[in-house]
């Protein structure tokens, strides 16, 4: 049996995955406030679970901010260390299909790499991700759940939130500012605001500053394929959002399946190829 691990350390999850002769088992995610309880944690149970014995695991990858605690092998495995944008570039690369494409990472901030040919570039990024998500809806709403937030965004509406180009003038800019474009996000917030609409304008604000940066990255590079990737990706909201900003902007904005897990899958896959 030949079995590589991949683990990313977040700031409060662990993400784990296994590649066993060759195919991807299925990834999964655990919680902790300790790095390393968490990685030890995350690697027994998933072992255990999928039945991967020590003796059976060739090395494990190891990405994420969380990483530079580990600084031995992890039980006396091969681990080696892998750059996080190295790690999400080729996993969104893998994901997606994509040779070339830019690649969004979508965590406690947003990095943007740009890959092509197995090479991977970082762009540069924004401060402005899930972060920013929960800070923002912890001082207005008194949430901490980025999927909670999320839920109750699905009853809100941004009319009472965000300034549109309509609000200002009765024509269409351009071909991409039409009447509905965001004009300034929480320029129309009103004391008729319901916390759903909060929600859902802090939701939209991420969104539309991940995207653009995107699209911006998109346009210096000449490439039309955007990658979403990152636990932001998978919330409820995300696909019709980036569905209307890639009619806006001529771009193709794509979430893989197991988007969420790109990075960690990315890691364990760059061993694969050395």
């Amino acid at each position: 049996m030949s079995v590589i691990i991949g683990i990313d350390v977040g700031g409060s999850t662990t993400k784990i995955c296994a590649i066993k002769n060759g195919e991807l088992l299925t990834p999964a995610c655990v919680t902790a406030n300790d790095p390393l309880a968490s990685v030890y944690g995350a690697f027994g149970k998933y072992t255990a679970e999928n039945g991967i014995s020590l003796s059976g695991i060739d090395c494990v990858a190891v990405t994420g901010v969380g990483s530079a605690f580990l600084e031995n092998d992890i039980y006396g495995l091969p681990t080696k260390h892998v750059s996080e944008f190295t790690a999400t570039g080729k996993g969104g690369s893998f994901l997606s299909g994509k040779e070339e494409a830019i690649i969004v990472s979508m965590g406690t901030g947003t990095a943007i790499i740009h890959a092509r040919d197995g090479q991977f570039c970082h762009l540069g990024g924004t401060g402005v991700g899930g972060g920013t998500l929960i800070g923002l809806s912890k001082q207005m709403l008194g949430m901490t759940s980025a999927e909670e937030v999320a839920e109750l965004a699905l009853q809100g509406s941004l009319e009472n939130i965000d300034l549109t180009i309509e609000a200002m003038t009765k024509k269409d800019i351009s071909p991409t500012l039409t009447a509905k474009t965001t004009a300034s996000n929480f320029g129309n917030l009103t004391d008729t605001a319901t916390k759903a609409d909060i929600a859902l304008g802090i939701l939209n604000l991420v969104f539309e500053t991940a995207g653009m940066m995107a699209v911006f990255s998109s346009r210096q590079k000449n490439v039309k394929d955007i990658v979403l990737t990152g636990n932001l990706s998978v919330l409820p909201q995300t696909e019709e959002k980036y569905r209307s900003l890639s009619t806006m902007f001529g771009v193709n904005f794509i979430i893989p399946r197991l988007s969420q897990y790109a990075t960690v899958i990315g890691a364990a896959k760059t061993m694969i190829t050395e």
